[in-house]
């Protein structure tokens, strides 16, 4: 049963990721919660394992195409696996409540990078390759610690800022971004197992079903129109932000005195 409920929610994370081009943790994770009830720090872990197959996926198809740069990667790999690490050890070490809001706040903020992407190329700053490389690393940085503490591949964070900050084109930001976060999301998935947040009973169905769910998806979107693509998205995670926001703080109990 596990294994079936993963290959599920690997199926529909791995499409609708594919879909408008992002991560599927941001949808695998409340999937995870909603279909399985497994509480919120295992799903951002179990998301983290999720994450790696989807960015060797990713990675493996952009590099065909050649929109991937070594160097880049791995400025930003270098700093996002020592924050990584510190991202996941601080989700663990918040109540679950406070954790729902969070994502529901983060989700919140990938809605309106989402909506903005189409002009972010009309920003992009030229920089010199020394400031490049400070950039990089500090999104590196950034970008692996929500990634840790969030259970997503950080692509959400990382694009964006590539295309603004360092001025690079949006298909080779993207490719970057998958590289770089295979050896963070690895390292974070890592904490979190060491933590007890990973539900290995579905793993092999999780994988199995995003590698499929990814290819579906991503050839879907050259058909539907962009536009629908966008508010389709926002809709679904916007809904999804809130349900997380709401998050109610446990009433305490208070014990009666003698």
């Amino acid at each position: 049963m596990n294994i079936f409920m993963g290959l599920a929610i690997g199926l529909l994370s791995g499409f609708f990721g594919g879909l408008v081009g992002l991560g599927g943790g941001i949808i695998m994770i409340p999937l995870m919660v909603g279909l399985l009830k497994i509480n919120q720090h295992m799903a951002h872990g179990t998301s983290l394992v999720g994450v790696v197959f989807t960015g060797i996926s990713g990675a493996i198809t952009y590099s065909l195409s050649g929109s991937i740069e070594l160097v880049p990667a791995l400025l930003l790999a270098s700093t996002a696996m020592i924050t990584a690490r510190l991202g996941a050890s601080y989700a663990t070490s918040l109540p679950e409540w406070k954790l729902k809001r969070s994502f529901g706040y983060f989700l919140i903020f990938v809605t309106i990078v989402f909506l903005l992407k189409p002009y972010l190329g009309e920003f992009s700053l030229s920089s010199t390759i020394w400031i490049k490389t400070i950039i990089l690393l500090c999104i590196g940085a950034f970008a692996g610690f929500l990634s840790g503490m969030m259970g997503v591949g950080g692509g959400s964070i990382m694009v964006p800022a590539m295309v603004i900050l360092a001025g690079m084109g949006q298909q080779v930001a993207q490719g970057i971004s998958l590289l770089a976060m295979i050896p963070a999301s690895a390292i974070g998935a890592f904490t979190h197992n060491r933590n007890g947040n990973v539900h290995t009973k579905i793993l092999p169905g999780l994988v199995v079903g995003i590698l499929p769910g990814t290819f579906l998806g991503g050839s879907l979107a050259h058909i539907l129109p962009e536009v629908a693509l966008r508010i389709i998205f926002a809709i679904v995670v916007v809904y999804t932000a809130i349900k997380n926001i709401r998050a109610k703080k446990p009433e305490t109990v208070v014990e009666p005195s003698n």
